[in-house]
């Protein structure tokens, strides 16, 4: 991949990235077009017959939040997600890999929590078998996704980790 587009932000993938993320990608894009296909569904729905499909919210809460966590497995991998740099840009080498570290290790932290937290609220749902208000689906068959998910978030910042510290060897 060449550096001009790698500056330009139009590269997807730096070339240090040892684990493709083409299945996140793929797995984002059917959650997008299965989003863009049930919401449509849902205005033409409205729009003809003054009835909403009763599903749509649920499932397009969920959609959304798997297309969240995909789309931050990908940003951790590719080292996109933003961030103000103003300060850390001007900092020397060394030091600005410290604060890099720092900064993905809160990230890291963040996601631990998202997944301890995650697996918790999933487990108790299952446990007092709590339903969805529209469908009355078991609520943990979409809570389930968001530790695991989590969990694949917190395997490509620590990939992110692993090559700034690589690179400060």
């Amino acid at each position: 991949m060449s550096s001009d587009l790698l500056e330009a932000g139009l590269a997807t993938d730096t070339p240090e990235t040892r684990v493709p993320v083409t299945i996140e990608r793929a797995l984002s894009a059917l959650a997008m077009a299965a989003l863009c296909v049930i919401t449509f569904a849902n205005v033409l729905a409205r729009y003809f017959t003054d009835y909403s499909f009763a599903f749509t919210e649920e499932y397009s809460i969920f959609l959304m939040v798997v297309m969240t966590m995909l789309g931050s497995a990908v940003a951790a991998a590719a080292d996109r997600h933003i961030r103000i740099t103003f300060v850390a840009d001007r900092l020397p080498t060394p030091v600005r890999r410290v604060t890099e570290t720092i900064a993905w290790g809160a990230a890291l932290v963040m996601f631990g929590f998202l997944i301890w937290y995650g697996a918790r609220l999933t487990y108790d749902q299952w446990r007092f078998e709590e339903t969805s208000p529209g469908l009355g689906n078991p609520q943990w068959l979409y809570t389930v996704w968001m530790p695991l998910l989590a969990v694949v978030v917190a395997l490509r910042i620590l990939g992110r980790i692993a090559r700034i510290l690589r690179r400060s060897v």
